[in-house]
């Protein structure tokens, strides 16, 4: 037997049974806005090629979506009628509040994503990424006046332990684990916790950073999942998440395609809009957690 993570057992959707979302919708999205801070001068951030210090060109790429992508993309989904999920570094309280602030008031959920982008949990020991996960916890509840249910790990990276020390500091669940179309139960060793979707196709970082792809591309992207999904959940609800960057979809030749991709989301039958938290909570009546 190959080596095994022991958070879950081998399930093919077709063998589950059907259920709705709230209002009898089958295909439930969410539209997440990463926002990000990085160390400058920092040597592992995990962009920097060669690891080459400082990376000023490439920091203030990032840097540009905290001053002015942001609000591009929280005027987008205003317009649109979205209300985002917030996936937050919790070091954008100190150095952009402004951010947070712009997202919030379009009624959204609040995700933590780690202390910073330039330090993943993989490489951090028990210890230090309790200590974080700790952190990020208190900062997020101090500022929204309460703890956040969700993670996201900084650069989609958990650590062996991750799950174990969501659970055991308060979390409900993670979107670390692209391995479904619907949530998923992980075990821990105290007490489950869930998975949401969080795929990687639709991801603007990989989209256009890594596979080189175009605004126009990542819209085409999100309209094409939709259609297809739309037809497959009426065989087996799913979920589908749609991922933005600051830096990267608040672009202005991308927003305009991306605003087109959200109006046609929005004018989808049987897509309800959501947030993962209002996604578990919907799913804890339809697969309570295991005992």
């Amino acid at each position: 037997m190959l080596p095994s993570h022991d958070r879950f057992d081998y399930s093919p959707i077709t063998e589950r049974p059907q259920f709705t979302w709230p209002g009898g919708g089958t295909l439930a999205v969410y539209v997440a806005v990463n926002c990000e801070h990085f160390a400058y001068g920092a040597t592992d951030l995990g962009y920097t090629p060669g690891g080459q210090s400082p990376d000023t060109y490439n920091w203030a790429w990032r840097e540009w979506g905290n001053r002015v992508g942001a609000f591009r993309l929280a005027d987008t989904l205003r317009e649109v009628g979205i209300r985002p999920t917030v996936l937050v570094n919790a070091e954008i309280y100190d150095h952009a509040p402004q951010v947070v602030e712009a997202l919030r008031v379009l009624g959204g959920e609040v995700v933590a994503h780690g202390r910073t982008n330039s330090r993943i949990p993989v490489v951090q020991d028990e210890d230090e990424e309790r200590r974080s996960i700790e952190h990020v916890r208190a900062v997020i509840e101090r500022h929204e006046g309460a703890a956040p249910r969700g993670w996201m790990s900084p650069g989609a990276a958990p650590s062996a332990v991750t799950e174990d020390l969501l659970a055991e500091t308060g979390f409900d669940y993670t979107l670390d684990w692209p391995v479904d179309d619907r949530p998923v139960w992980l075990r821990t060793r105290s007490r489950p916790i869930l998975s949401v979707p969080y795929p990687h196709e639709i991801n603007d970082l990989p989209v256009i950073v890594h596979h080189h792809g175009t605004g126009r591309d990542f819209a085409d992207r999100i309209v094409d999942t939709v259609d297809e999904l739309s037809e497959q959940s009426r065989q087996q609800s799913v979920v589908l998440s749609i991922s933005t960057h600051t830096f990267l979809t608040g672009q202005p030749d991308r927003l305009r395609h991306f605003r087109r991709a959200l109006h046609h989301v929005v004018e989808t039958p049987g897509v309800w809009l959501t947030t993962p938290g209002d996604i578990a909570d919907h799913y804890r009546t339809i697969e309570p957690p295991p005992t």
